[in-house]
C-alpha cells in the first residue's frame, strides 16, 4: 500500500490557486499535499512565492482529509522552540493532519540575500542535529516539554542524500524523503534509512487521453529534464508500473510533482487512472 502526497511549490501563482489545486486533489484520491520553504523562488528570485507555514495553514483549513507538509522546512529560518510551536499548533488545529518535513536548507543564495542561516553546510546539518533533539524534546511530556502537550503523532520528515543526513535520519525520522534530483541513487541510499519508512519525491510528464506523448515528453523534458531520472514520463499503464515497482523496494509514499504544474484535468485523471490503481492505505 502506497500513499499519494500532490508536490506543490507555491510559486508564480495566487494562492487561491493552491487551494483549488490542493482540494482537487483531495477530491481524487491523493493523501497530502506538500510544500516547499524559501525566501526567494529558486533560480527565480523576480517570482512570486508564499511563505510555506502559512500556506500550510490556509490549505489545511480549507480541506478536510488532506494532510499537508512540507519537502522541506529549512531548519535555519526558525527557531526549534517556534517550529515546535507551529507545528504542534497546526497538528491540532487540523485534526492530526500535520507532517513536519524539514531539511538543512539546499538553497544558498537566500542564506547570503537574507543574511539568515549558516553558510558552511556541514554546520548547517550540525544545527540541525540539535534542533531536532530540541523539537523532539518540546513535543514529549517530560518537564522540558511545550504545553499544551500534542494530542496527535506529528510524523517527522527529514529530507536529503548526504551521508550526515542519512545518520540524522536514522537518528530521528518516522519517513526520509528522498528530492527528485536524486533518484538515479535511490537504490543505495535506500539502505542507509534504517527504520524510516521511505518516500521519494517525483517529477511526472503524465501524458492523459487524448494527449500527444511526444509533445507532452518534450515540454516535460524542455522544463525539467535536469532532473534526469528524477523526471518520469508516460501514460497511466507506464506510470503504474514505473510507481509499483518502487514500492516493491519499500517505498511507501510517493510526493507527485506535474510537470504541467498540477492542471486540473491532470489532478483529476492521473487520479481516476493511476492512484486508484493502487490498494487504499
Amino acid at each position: 500500500m502506497v500513499e499519494w502526497y500532490l508536490f506543490l511549490p507555491q510559486v508564480r501563482f495566487p494562492v487561491a490557486d493552491f487551494v483549488e489545486r490542493a482540494l482537487r486533489a483531495e477530491a481524487n484520491g491523493f493523501d497530502g499535499v506538500a510544500f516547499i520553504d524559501h525566501l526567494e523562488a529558486p533560480g527565480q528570485p523576480d517570482e512570486n512565492i508564499w511563505e510555506a507555514m502559512s500556506i500550510a495553514t490556509w490549505v489545511a483549513a480549507k480541506t478536510r482529509r488532506l494532510r499537508v507538509g512540507h519537502l522541506v522546512l529549512c531548519d535555519a529560518f526558525r527557531h526549534p522552540a517556534v517550529l515546535a510551536k507551529q507545528a504542534l499548533t497546526l497538528s491540532a488545529a487540523s485534526g492530526g493532519r500535520f507532517d513536519l518535513g524539514i531539511g538543512s536548507g539546499s538553497w544558498p543564495a537566500e542564506f547570503a540575500r537574507f543574511d539568515v542561516g549558516l553558510h558552511d553546510p556541514l554546520a548547517r546539518v550540525e544545527q540541525l542535529d540539535r534542533h531536532l533533539a530540541l523539537i523532539r524534546q518540546y513535543w514529549s511530556d517530560s518537564g522540558n516539554g511545550q504545553l499544551p502537550t500534542a494530542r496527535h503523532p506529528i510524523p517527522l520528515v527529514v529530507g536529503g542524500s548526504a551521508r550526515r543526513i542519512m545518520e540524522l535520519v536514522r537518528k530521528y525520522a518516522d519517513w526520509w524523503n528522498l528530492p527528485a534530483n536524486h533518484i538515479g541513487r535511490f537504490s543505495r541510499l535506500a539502505q542507509e534509512a534504517g527504520s524510516a519508512r521511505i518516500s521519494v519525491q517525483q517529477m511526472v510528464g503524465f501524458v492523459g487521453a487524448g494527449r500527444d506523448p511526444s509533445v507532452v515528453r518534450a515540454v516535460s523534458t524542455r522544463r525539467f529534464g535536469y532532473l534526469g531520472p528524477g523526471l518520469v514520463c508516460g501514460d497511466a499503464d507506464a506510470l503504474i508500473g514505473h510507481f509499483a515497482a518502487l514500492a516493491t523496494q519499500r517505498v511507501e509514499r510517493f510526493y507527485i510533482w506535474f510537470a504541467d504544474f498540477a492542471a486540473a484535468d491532470t489532478l483529476t485523471e492521473f487520479g481516476e487512472s493511476v492512484i486508484k490503481a493502487f490498494p487504499d492505505p
